[in-house]
Order: structure tokens, then sequence, then C-alpha cells
């Protein structure tokens, strides 16, 4: 407590040591390129929006402007192309911050001039991907109120997309679909894991692996996806990373209510540069502190090496891995929710790691980019009756998996005579071992001592591998005066181990999209596509107990896009979108041995999809997004989105019932004000309709509660319940002091800062004595094995889960 006093008297003290802000100076560094050709442009003028300072890029496209201290908006212009301005650049004097352009080539009619450059500045969208997408900067990451810096965090407040029940997890859920519905992408890199403790078969995780101080900005596009990226149904994120500073070694170390980070970067040579960072979890010591009995641990690493052959070509060396432990410890004080937490959820040791090589190649009229890449992702869980870690008799769940991928990627990429076109091919080599063990449900008897039903078990012992093959065409162009944007796309995947893998016209997916300028200030798009994703390797390698793949005729699943919307951008910093969407699925995975869709799964530390499965659910979402938001003015900047959604899916008896996504409305608000003399404050607001959730089978739950730790879900009653809305309101207050060489910014970081209830799924438990000396049963007598003299209860889980963060970081 001493140390939190301590650090908010900072924060209240103001200046003390440093001086004035306009006593120091800072850099703003990069370059710029044309967007089509990636090549480097000469003699950009580079200036301060509404400001006099400016500079021009030198023979190698580069620029450095220095600045006083503070907030500043960059313009880039240049003869023959589009303006384009970047919002909110923070100079300070401990690090040099990196501003990159890509300018657009002008070809239109002098009259429309003032059409596209509104557009290209305001917009977030191209003319291959009209609709649908939304950007975020390095600065909007790290400042998100309640976000703590990490990206998958911030990432939920962007407009369609929600969050796992309770929003204690990064499961991305994207306009109602799946979290392994997604792609990510690091600077043209394929990265399937991005969070910590990631349930495998999807993409969720408490905490995010990426280091903001990486990342350039981050893309998200949640339709009309670029035919050169496969296995998406619901979105597509590329994360641009900067490189690092060519002229000087530079840093920073963080200290936050959960973490320590040290990143550093700088050059190797007169062509390459490195950026290198570790960070290092503490969430274990503030969990001791409030008294929760888990112990999260983790460990993860990320570099990127530059290195720059000429002004032609350019290779690109990215890395990123981490070291998850998941163990649990006896609170001071033992209530119902934490016995269960400690007696149901596994130990987990996980390690992942992805890494590759990309080479970009200037030709004529356009580039050639090839990746080759490889991931890796290793999970062990166990979990033991009534928490006996290490007693074999006692082991209810044993799961040993391991996932490799090697990847090559090759895509061309040219601009001629007023045509944009890419064409390209990929090819993978997959890998995966999976044994696991486990106890799906006791023996059920009557009181008369007859079998109800038989003891169900898990086992499966597979490895496969198997090869995958996909290839892809994009043509865009402007028409009609370039008042009209088209672009069409067509992909197809292939892979050995289907049935039907080899068969590229089961594959096919067309896409077409429209962009049309009614005036300056005005647009109409819209957008058509099918999409294909592999059904995930947990499912294609499950084994029976005849050894067979009983999953091998699963097929693609398919999802159809439709999607139009109205874009109003009254100036190049005021942006107002309103989008309707459905999507169509089919081909989903139905789990054979309940009959639901594997699309209510994934909230889980465990994996998905360890079962035999049919490829026949069938599924769809629906909705309406509307979106605000106002760039840097007057050191004020707001962003508000709304979407009202839909998600429904079907299991075998082909009724669709609301997905553990479907909650309907989402709605998200931020607020950020820059003041005088280093200071920041932001605001945020999120409201997240109740998550459907399905009751307990109160009979069956009690009678494996011992086996299991957990209650059983009682799927003829599928999501018929809802659980409370969340309300959740985050608090950020940061203050710079900029020294002479080195800049101290101290946070306070404080989510749900109300202290409102954060609704979770109900938990199942058998009454424990608090004292813990056992179970309490119906007839004084130790508790059977059945389960049939216990006292039933299930826990409401609507505690308020604030994270208050009070951290630091010094760049030097």
């Amino acid at each position: 407590m001493r140390f939190l006093y301590s650090m908010v008297c900072l924060l209240l003290i103001g200046t003390l040591q440093a001086q004035t802000p306009d006593q120091r100076v800072g850099n703003i560094i990069g370059t710029v390129r044309d967007a089509a050709t990636q090549e480097l442009l000469i003699g950009v003028t580079i200036k301060v929006a509404n400001g006099t300072q400016g500079v021009v890029t030198d023979t190698e496209g580069r620029y450095k402007l220095t600045l006083p201290v503070g907030t500043y908006n960059l313009q880039a212009s240049y003869v023959g192309y589009q303006s384009l301005e970047k919002f909110n650049l923070v100079v300070t004097s401990g690090n040099d911050n990196q501003a990159n352009f890509e300018l657009t080539e002008e070809n239109q009619r002098l009259s429309e001039v003032t059409v596209k450059a509104n557009r290209a500045t305001a917009a977030a969208s191209t003319i291959s991907s009209p609709n649908s997408i939304q950007r975020l900067t390095t600065e909007e990451i790290k400042t998100n109120p309640g976000g703590n810096f990490d990206i998958s965090k911030v990432i939920q407040t962007l407009p369609g997309v929600g969050g796992s029940p309770g929003g204690l997890r990064n499961d991305i859920i994207i306009r109602g679909g799946a979290p392994n519905e997604n792609v990510f992408y690091l600077d043209g890199i394929e990265i399937p894991v991005i969070n910590h403790f990631q349930t495998q078969g999807g993409t969720g995780g408490p905490q995010g692996i990426l280091n903001v101080s990486f990342i350039e900005d981050v893309t998200l596009s949640s339709s009309s996806f670029d035919a050169r990226y496969d296995n998406a149904l619901a979105s597509v994120f590329q994360f641009k990373q900067r490189e690092g500073n060519r002229e000087r070694l530079q840093g920073n170390f963080r200290v936050s209510g959960t973490e320590l980070a040290l990143t550093t970067e700088g050059p190797l040579s007169e062509k390459t540069t490195f950026l290198a960072s570790a960070r290092r979890s503490y969430l274990q010591y503030f969990f001791r502190l409030i008294d929760l009995p888990i112990r999260p641990n983790y460990w993860d690493f990320q570099a990127k090496i530059t290195h720059r052959f000429s002004k032609k070509t350019t290779l690109t060396a990215v890395g990123v891995g981490a070291l998850d432990e998941f163990s649990f410890a006896v609170p001071r004080e033992v209530t119902p929710d934490k016995e269960y937490t400690i007696r149901r959820a596994p130990l987990i040791n996980q390690w992942n790691y992805t890494g590759g090589l990309a080479l970009r190649h200037l030709i004529e009229n356009g580039y050639l980019n090839i990746a080759l890449s490889r991931n890796a992702f290793d999970n062990a869980l166990d979990r033991f009756e009534d928490a006996r870690q290490n007693d074999e008799s006692a082991r209810a769940f044993r799961l040993r998996s391991r996932e490799i991928e090697n990847k090559l990627r090759i895509d061309v990429n040219k601009s001629v005579a007023g045509w944009r076109y890419s064409y390209g091919v990929s090819a993978q080599y997959a890998q995966f071992n999976n044994d696991i063990a486990g106890k799906i449900r006791n023996a059920v008897f009557d009181p008369s001592g007859q079998l109800v039903s038989p003891e169900v078990r898990i086992r499966s012992n597979t490895s496969l591998d198997l090869g995958r093959f996909g290839a892809f065409v994009q043509v865009n162009r402007n028409v009609l005066n370039n008042r009209l944007g088209v672009s069409a796309g067509l992909r197809t995947d292939m892979n050995t181990f289907t049935t039907t893998g080899m068969n590229p016209l089961q594959t096919l997916s067309p896409r077409l999209a429209l962009s049309y300028a009614l005036n300056e200030q005005w647009n109409l798009n819209a957008s058509v596509g099918r999409y294909f994703k592999m059904p995930i390797y947990t499912v294609l390698g499950y084994r029976d107990a005849q050894g067979q793949f009983v999953n091998r005729d699963n097929r693609y699943i398919a999802s159809n896009h439709y999607v139009a919307g109205i874009e109003f951008l009254p100036n190049p910093t005021r942006r107002f979108t309103v989008e309707g969407f459905f999507k169509q699925y089919s081909n989903y995975p139905v789990s054979v041995r309940n009959g639901i869709s594997l699309a209510n799964l994934g909230a889980d530390f465990n994996a998905i999809g360890n079962e035999a499965v049919t490829s026949t659910g069938k599924g769809q979402a629906y909705g309406v997004e509307v979106f605000f938001q106002q760039k840097l003015v007057k050191n004020l900047f707001v962003v508000a989105s709304y979407t009202y959604v839909r998600s429904l899916f079907s299991g075998s008896n082909g009724v669709l019932v609301p997905s553990a996504w479907d909650n309907r409305h989402l709605f998200s608000g931020l607020l950020g004000r820059k003041f005088k003399r280093g200071w920041e404050m932001g605001l945020k607001y999120r409201f997240a309709g109740g998550a459907p959730f399905t009751p307990f089978d109160i009979p069956a739950s009690q009678a494996n509660f011992l086996a299991l730790g957990q209650g059983i879900p009682d799927y003829s009653k599928l999501n018929t319940q809802r659980l409370a809305p969340l309300n959740q309101f985050d608090f950020r207050l940061d203050k710079k002091w900029n020294f002479r060489r080195t800049t101290l910014d101290l946070f306070l970081d404080v989510q749900n800062a109300f202290v409102l209830p954060t609704p979770g799924l109900p938990d199942f438990v058998l009454s424990r004595a608090l004292d813990g000396s056992g179970y309490l049963t119906t007839d004084g007598a130790p508790l059977r094995a059945n389960g049939s003299n216990g006292i039933p209860e299930v826990l409401s889980n609507n505690n308020p889960f604030v994270t208050p963060t009070i951290g630091f970081m010094v760049e030097f």
C-alpha cells in the first residue's frame, strides 16, 4: 500500500524535477513509399498540420523531423499523389517516434481531388477492402483505458467485436463468429498464437503475447478479405511492426500491474536494424495479493531484424515465443467459488513460437513477396479428482499435444495503367501429435442400483502429417471517372488429408467488392464473398478406439458474406459509417457425442474438437454496425460504436439456436483528452448484452462431480438462459516528464473503475465445509462416489473484477 500511495502522489505532484516541455525536443522519423509499388519516394514534403515546421524525404525516401515535445498531426504531400495525414503522433525526448507513409497515386480529374483526398485521410478502407475495416495505431493501443498495453484487449472495443462471457479472456468474437475463425499476420507472417494460455483449437486466452512497443498499426478486416488470405471466416488481422531505429540505440522499460517488459532497438550495421524484447509476468503475485487461487506465470519474447540489400530488396526476420505455466495455491480465505476454481481448472504448461523470413523485392510496376515461416504450439493439460495433484489414481484428464506448421507464401503485386492486381501461391507442411485421455462422465445408477448410463471416457493417441496448398488472384480498378472502385478475387485451397481435400473446386471462393463515391463526403460500399476454413487439427487428428481417423470425411467450413454500408467523411478528421451484414455458414462441425455445434465451445482453458464430429452444422450471423470516429483535433479524440448482432448455429437436430456469442447488443465509447505539461486522460465505457448459456443437468452433475470437478450441461436446454449484461467503465491517467535524453511516463489504469458486477458463467459444486473438513452431505455420512448424498449448489459468478494498474515506462 505504501508503494501505491507513493505512485499516486507522484501523479499529483506535477513537474517538480523536469524542466518545462517547451525546453525539450524529440524526433519523428520514417519513410514514404508508393502504396502500389512500394517504391521509396524522394522529395516528399512532411509537415506539421496547421504548422510551419516541415522537411522533405531524402534520396532513400526517409525523413527526420525535430520538434518540441508534445503531440502532433503530420501531413505528407507530393505532386501526383493524394496527400495523407497521420494523427496523434507523440514526440518525446526519450525515443524517436516512427511514422511511415504510403501514398496513393492521384489519377483522377482535378475536380475530384477533394473526394479522394478526404477518403485517403479519414477512411480506413482501400479499393480491395472498401468496407468492414478498422485501424488502430500504436498510440491508440498504448493509451486505451483498461487495455494495459494488451493489443488483444484493445481490439475488443472495435465495432462488431465481442468477447468471452465476463470479459476476462481475449476471445475475439467478430460479428458472431467463433474465435478460431480469425487469422493473424505479423509483417506478412501468419501467427496462429497471439495469447498466453491459449485454448487449443481456438485463439483466445487471458493475456496477449504481442508487445505494443513493436507495433506501428493494426488493421482489422471483418469481411471482403483480400484473396491472398486463407482460412479466414470472420476476420483478418494485420499487425504491422515498425523497423528498429537505424541511427541510434534506444529502448524502453515498462512496469505495469501484471508484467515488466524491456524493449531495445537500434542499428546492427549500416544496412541492418533490430528490435528485441522480453516480458515477464508477475500476475501470480498480484493474484496472491487479492487472494485469488490461480497462479498464471508467463514469459514472452519478440524480435525483428531488417536488412536492406538495396533500395529494391529487403529481408525481414521476425520471431515471437512464449512460455506459460498455470497452477494453483490455497487462498487465505476459502470461499465456494475459490474452492471450485481450485478443483475444476486444469494445470497448464504451454510453449509456442513463430519464426519467419519475409523477402520483398521491387519489380517493374510492383513488388514480389516471399515468406517462409515455422510455428509450433505445445500444450500439456492435467486435471485430478478433488485437486489431488500428482495422484495418478485420481487423474481425470491428461492431454499432451503439439502442432507444427512450415509455410511458404509467394505473391506478386503490380499496378499497370490504372489496374492493380496480385496473384500468388502458398504451401504448408503440418504435423500434429495428440495424446489425450479423460473421463467425460461417471456411470449413473438409479436408486435401485440399476445402470442408467454407462461411464464415458475418451482416449486417443494420434499423429498425422499433411500438406496444404492454395492459389489466389485479386484485381482492382477504378472506373466511371474514378468514382466507382471495383475489386474482384478468387481463391482455392487443398489438402492431402481429408477425403475431398484435393478437389480445388470444393473450395473455390470468389469475392466482389464495390465502392461508389456519391460526392466528396458520401460513399456507398458493398461486398459479397464465399470463404472457407479447414477443420482444426484436433478434429482432423482424432482417432477412435480402433485407431481410425473418424473425422477424415469432414469438409472445409464455408461462410457466405453479404455486406452493405454507407460512409460519411465530413472532413479529414471525422468518419461515420453504418453497415449491415449477413453471414451464412455450412459444413460446421457437430459433436457426435452430444449433437451440438462446436461453434458453442471455446471459452475454456482446455482443447476443442478432441472427439468424433460431422460436417452437418449450419449457422447464420447478421446485424448492423454504427461507428463514429473523431481523430485528434484540439487535443480531443472520440470513438464510439454500436453493434446489433444475432449469432445462431444448429447441431444434429438442424434447429438454429443462439450461439455462445449471441450478445445482441454491443457498445463501446472512448474519450481521450490531452492537457498541457504532459498530462493525458482517457475514459472508456463498454456494454455487452448478456451472453447465452446452458443450464446444468443437476442429477448428472451431482453424479459426476468427483470425477470432473464441474457440472454437466443439459444440452436439451442449449443456450436457453442468459447472463446479465456487462457494464464496464475504464479510466486511465498519464503524466510524462521529458528529461534531456529520457522520458518517464507514469500511469494509472483502472479496469472496471465503478466496481460493477462482472457477469460470468455459473458454477456447479457440491457444498463443502468452509473449514476444509470435507463435503457436506444429506445424511452426515462421507460423500458417496456417485455424489447421491451430496448437497448440490449452483454458484452465481457476478463478483466485480477490478484491475487497478499503477505503473511506469522509461524511454531511454
